[in-house]
This record gives C-alpha cells, sequence and structure tokens, in this order.
C-alpha cells in the first residue's frame, strides 16, 4: 500500500522536451506543480540530433517563445551554429535551424526548472494513474511512483517522451531501455491499458557517434553557419559567437552494397521491429531499398557541443548489426578511419492514439489527464515542446476553472500539428512540415510574435515589460509601412541609375517607395541608397515591413480564405450529439465522427472518411436543433426559410 507523499494542482509524467515545457508553463500561470523523470540527468535530453528548429520546426520554437515558451531562450544561449533554411524560397518556409550544445542545453534547462518558483522536480518512475469513477466519467486525482509515493493531483500531464515500455534495437540484440541506455517506464502502459486508453508500438532511430580525432575532414565539405546570427526567441536581441562548422559527405556504391548483403539482418525487415518508423527520417537501410536506383546519399557529420569530441552522422540512422554499420561507415569518404564511441539503434515505444484527445490535448473520457510529445504519436523535439506548452497552459486552465486555449489551423503551426494529430489520427511518427498548412503565407516565422504574443500576455506567460516592447514593435512596422507608401521618389537621374544597377525597369514619372519594394529583385536594405530619411529599425522589423509590403495581394487572398475557415469552426457541435439519430449520414461518417467527437463543422470536415455531403448533412440537422432548443413556437416561425438557407449552405460546401 502506497503513502501520501504530496499534493499538487499539476504533476508532470516526464522531463524531456514536452515536459519542461509543459511544467514551467503551469508554475508560471500560478499551479502548485511537480515534474517526474526517471534520471534527473535526462532532464531536455537530446537523444536523436543535436539541434534544434528546421523545417516547419523553427516556425514551432518561435511559436512557443511568443507564447512565453523556454526552448528558444534556452536553444539561442547554447547555440554552437545556426542557419536560415530555404533562403532561395521564399519567407513562408524560411526555418531557423541551429546546432545545439547538447550538455549546456541540459543543464540550463535543468536549472530553468530548478529555479522556477512553484515546481518540484523529483526523480521517480511513475507507475499508476489513479482515477475517480464516480458517475460515467473518470477523473485523475493521484499518481504513484515505483516506490509506492502517492502524490494527488488535480490535472496531470502525460509527456513520457519514448520511455513506455521501451526497447533497443541493435540487429537480433534486444533489451529493455529507454533512450541513451536509461531505464525505461514498464509498468506505465499496463495502467493506461486499464483505464480503456488505445495504445500504439511506434519506432524511432538514431545513428552512430564517432570522435572527432578520427575523422579525415580534408575529404569532406565545410558547412559554416549564417554570417548574421538570426535568435529564436523574440527577446534575444543579438547573438555573436565564433561559429562552428558542420561537414558533409556522402555514401557510395560501396556503402550500398554492405547495406543490400546484410538486409535479411535488419531488424526492420527480419521481422524484429514491430513499430512502427516515422516516414520523413527513415533508417539509412530503409532509404537504400526505398530509393533504389539512388548510388549515394548526404551524410552530414555535426558537432554535440564544445566540450566533448563527440560527432553526429546525420543520415546514417541505423539499427543493422553492430559489426555491419562499422563496416558501413567506414566506407564513406573521411571515415575510413572512423572511431565510433555510440552505435546507432532503433527504439520501440508505446504510444496513444491521438484520436482520443480533444484539441485542448485532454483525454476525452478521462477528465484532468493531458498528453503531450511522443506519447501523442509525434516525434522531434520541437513538436514535443509544442503540444508541451498547450498541455501545461490547458491543465493549469482546468485547475483554475477557465475554458481551454485552443490554437486553431489559421492561427498557428501549433494548431496545424494538434488538429493534424487529434482530427486525422497518425499511423505513423508524425513530423511537421510547412506543406502541412494551407495558410503557410499566414504562419511564417518571421510573424509568430504578432500572431501569438497578445494570447500569451492574456494567458498570463508574457510579462507586462515584454508586452510593451511588443506593442512597440507593432507601431515601428505600421508607421514604416505607411511611410513606404506615403513616400514618393522622383525619376531622377541617381534613382535611375540605382534601378539599373539592380536590374530594375527605370521609372518616368515618381512611384512610391512601396511599389518599389514590391519589386522582387528590390530588398528594403537596398532602397536605402535612395531613401534618406529612414529611420533605424531592427534587423525584426525590417524583416516584417519587406515581407508585408512585397506580398501583401498574397497575404490579403490568404485572409479571406482564412475567413471562411473561420466561420466553419465557428459552427460549434453539441458535446453530447448522436450522430446515430441523424438521418442521411453515412454509416462511415456516423462510425467516425462517434469516435472523434469533433468540436466544429470545420473540425468534423477533416476528419478521414467523412464526406462534404455528410458535413452538408450535418450542417442541416445543427440548424434544426438549434430552431428546436430555442423553442417551438420561434422555431416554427420562418422555420421554411431558415431550413432552406441551411440547405443552400450545405450545398454550396457539397459543392466546394
Amino acid at each position: 500500500m502506497g503513502y501520501l507523499a504530496g499534493e499538487y494542482d499539476v504533476a508532470v509524467v516526464g522531463a524531456g522536451h514536452a515536459g519542461c515545457e509543459a511544467a514551467l508553463a503551469a508554475a508560471r500561470l500560478g499551479c502548485k506543480t511537480v515534474v517526474f523523470a526517471i534520471n534527473l540527468d535526462s532532464i531536455a535530453n537530446m537523444p536523436c540530433n543535436p539541434s534544434i528548429g528546421g523545417t516547419g520546426k523553427g516556425h514551432l520554437v518561435r511559436e512557443i517563445d511568443a507564447l512565453g515558451g523556454e526552448m528558444g531562450k534556452a536553444a539561442d544561449k547554447c547555440l554552437i551554429q545556426c542557419k536560415i533554411l530555404n533562403r532561395s524560397k521564399g519567407p513562408a518556409v524560411y526555418s531557423l535551424r541551429a546546432q545545439i550544445d547538447r550538455k549546456k542545453y541540459q543543464m540550463l534547462m535543468k536549472n530553468t526548472l530548478e529555479s522556477q518558483e512553484n515546481l518540484d522536480i523529483k526523480q521517480a518512475e511513475i507507475v499508476e494513474i489513479i482515477v475517480d469513477e464516480t458517475g460515467n466519467k473518470k477523473r485523475v486525482t493521484a499518481i504513484e511512483t515505483h516506490t509506492g509515493a502517492i502524490y494527488k493531483c488535480k490535472a496531470l500531464v502525460l509527456a513520457t517522451g519514448t520511455y513506455l515500455k521501451g526497447k533497443i534495437i541493435i540487429g537480433d540484440v534486444s533489451f529493455e531501455s529507454g533512450p541513451d541506455g536509461l531505464f525505461p517506464a514498464n509498468r506505465l502502459s499496463e495502467s493506461l491499458r486499464k483505464l480503456g486508453v488505445e495504445l500504439f508500438r511506434f519506432k524511432t532511430g538514431t545513428p552512430a557517434r564517432i570522435n572527432r580525432r578520427s575523422i579525415d575532414f580534408s575529404k569532406m565539405e565545410v558547412q559554416p553557419g549564417d554570417e548574421v546570427i538570426v535568435p529564436f526567441s523574440f527577446e534575444t536581441e543579438k547573438i555573436e559567437i565564433e561559429q562552428v562548422p558542420c561537414w558533409l559527405t556522402y555514401t557510395n556504391s560501396q556503402t550500398k552494397k554492405i547495406v543490400l548483403d546484410n538486409l535479411h539482418r535488419s531488424p526492420l525487415y527480419s521481422g524484429v521491429i514491430k513499430g512502427t518508423g516515422t516516414r520523413y527520417c527513415p533508417s539509412f537501410e530503409d532509404k537504400i531499398v526505398r530509393f533504389p536506383d539512388k548510388e549515394s546519399h548526404q551524410v552530414f557529420v555535426e558537432p554535440m557541443g564544445l566540450g566533448t569530441q563527440e560527432m553526429y552522422l546525420q543520415g546514417m540512422s541505423s539499427s543493422l548489426p553492430e559489426e555491419v554499420q562499422i563496416e558501413m561507415i567506414k566506407t564513406v569518404p573521411g571515415l575510413e578511419n572512423v572511431s565510433i564511441m555510440r552505435i546507432g539503434y532503433a527504439i520501440e515505444y508505446d504510444c496513444i492514439n491521438p484520436a482520443q484527445l480533444n484539441l485542448s490535448l485532454e483525454m476525452k473520457d478521462i477528465e484532468g489527464l493531458f498528453c503531450a510529445g511522443q506519447i501523442n504519436g509525434s516525434s522531434g523535439y520541437e513538436e514535443a515542446a509544442a503540444q508541451g506548452i498547450i498541455a501545461g497552459i490547458n491543465a493549469a486552465r482546468k485547475v483554475k476553472g477557465k475554458p481551454p486555449l485552443i490554437l486553431d489551423r489559421s492561427q498557428a503551426y501549433i494548431g496545424v500539428l494538434i488538429d493534424d494529430l487529434v482530427t486525422k489520427g497518425t499511423r505513423e511518427p508524425y513530423r511537421i512540415m510547412t506543406s502541412r498548412s494551407e495558410y503557410r503565407l499566414l504562419l511564417r516565422q518571421d510573424n509568430a510574435d504578432l500572431r501569438l504574443t497578445p494570447i500569451g500576455y492574456e494567458i498570463g506567460l508574457i510579462s507586462e515589460e515584454r508586452y510593451k516592447k511588443f506593442l512597440k514593435k507593432i507601431k515601428e512596422i505600421e508607421e514604416e509601412i505607411k511611410r513606404l507608401t506615403n513616400t514618393i521618389v522622383p525619376p531622377t537621374e541617381k534613382v535611375n541609375n540605382f534601378l539599373k544597377s539592380k536590374n530594375s525597369t527605370p521609372i518616368k514619372s515618381g512611384i512610391r517607395l512601396s511599389d518599389l519594394l514590391k519589386r522582387p529583385e528590390i530588398s528594403y536594405d537596398d532602397l536605402a541608397e535612395i531613401d534618406p530619411d529612414r529611420p533605424h529599425l531592427s534587423y525584426a522589423v525590417k524583416e516584417e515591413v519587406e515581407i508585408s509590403v512585397k506580398y501583401e495581394g498574397y497575404i490579403k487572398r490568404q485572409l479571406q480564405q482564412v475567413e471562411q475557415f473561420k466561420k466553419m469552426e465557428n459552427k460549434k457541435i453539441p458535446e453530447d450529439i448522436d450522430y446515430e439519430k441523424i438521418q442521411n449520414l453515412r454509416t462511415e461518417a456516423k462510425q467516425k465522427l462517434s469516435k472523434i467527437r469533433p468540436e466544429s463543422l470545420g473540425q468534423a470536415s477533416r476528419i478521414s472518411g467523412v464526406s462534404p455531403a455528410d458535413i452538408s448533412v450535418l450542417m442541416i440537422y445543427l440548424e434544426q436543433l438549434k430552431r428546436e432548443q430555442a423553442g417551438k413556437g420561434e422555431g416554427e416561425k420562418g422555420e421554411g426559410e431558415i431550413g432552406e438557407r441551411e440547405k443552400e449552405e450545405g450545398a454550396a460546401y457539397e459543392s466546394k
């Protein structure tokens, strides 16, 4: 029998990237919070690549920061190289990515948690979730550790990463383990099953780590960082460091032959691995099979930090037997005499079916139980942290009796991520990408603060001081756009010489500076040559001004699309609706809608297996329900008119 060890408002299980953000958010919102880790040295660990950001992922880090989260600030303090990816493809897909000093990041985040008011940190494995089943709904009341300590809580966030029944696989060798050789959490899965939670089995993997001293860099291409470092956090004003280079090399036909000759020994293809792996970060042997015509693949050699000789082989994740991995790696130019420090491995783990969650990340059938990160079927540190801050915010708001914070698809990549997981579900580890957003021109990384900082301020995670600076930035942007629109330059020799130097058409009459800026060959900084009266502005303000002016037409068009989207999102569906009673709704739609229980017509329309015709039927049914609830007498008045209007709306949606 356990003993009562403490009482908290919010408990967080797991202190990876999701758990850190969840615990900090809940504590900063005034809740007495506790966070548990199997090993405190694993707090904010990076068991895979030593980097933060990347395509789509950099957007998430910026959004976390705009809401008042920690990942961006910590990354800025620990980065050793930084780049903006996709520079040639336009601002909608610009994405920050930074190499991180792994150990420094861990220590910094651990200290941030240790120093946070309202937050306790404990080393323990959680083995049981205790619920109250009074009535027809379960409600979380406490958790129990492996030593029998019981902690009461009003809300619980599960952020278990890859620890749930973790199993490491290297060739035909397998053993129970969490990432990096840490203990797995073997008993919590059974507790979840007893509560009726549906679990999946997923798999991810990591490449070997090698000793820098054994690398011949003369056979590789140097990959430097950007000359000017753009920070992740909107609060970081400037970063000036001597950046550490990464290196690029390639596999070859010999590497490919070794893999193919040993494919029968790969646990991926021999049936040893049962879990589903991520599509967008495949193991090296999977790449060889999926792209049989490709003779070579990129391998990025990346530093693990400043105080270590360990290097990471980005692109060579593998679960082949150890001796095969060694042979394979030594075929790569520059790695012929390599000394391997840690061998690559695959890791299987339990996660939940995310369709069991509300958009708030609270379990539909277990009140007070929130889930965030890889337990929800996602992959990546950034996806985990994004869910973590939302789960932490909503756990705190649950305790305080406030409505949850839900970001929709038009507001943030965080909204896209959560909506995809909850509404569409996932049968493989989910990864965010810019292509997943239908509004990506609006959801740029540069304007994450404009979109989300007012929300962070309203809920209480953004300080008054930071909010005043934010308002000042908005004012500067608005005033500069107005100035560019009102400033007309004449067709002087100086102006036309400037235009010719930029391969731009000369002018014959006066033209607004804003119209010149809309020309693709001219940047905001270029205009300084013919714009002597411009104010001194920060990089962030100039960037926002330039994008807003250059893409004005496209942005307006996308804002119109968002208006239509909002109409569907604002048509809420009652929580207790019985889909079986709705005539003309197809059987598959009834089943899917009953299982996922969407919160709005917009969300319902994104469920796989629910057609536009089903949405049309549902739209009409909801309007009839609304009239009935308003009162029979009032409902009959003008009934035909309202019914016809709803049928027209439904038909219009179906045709669209």
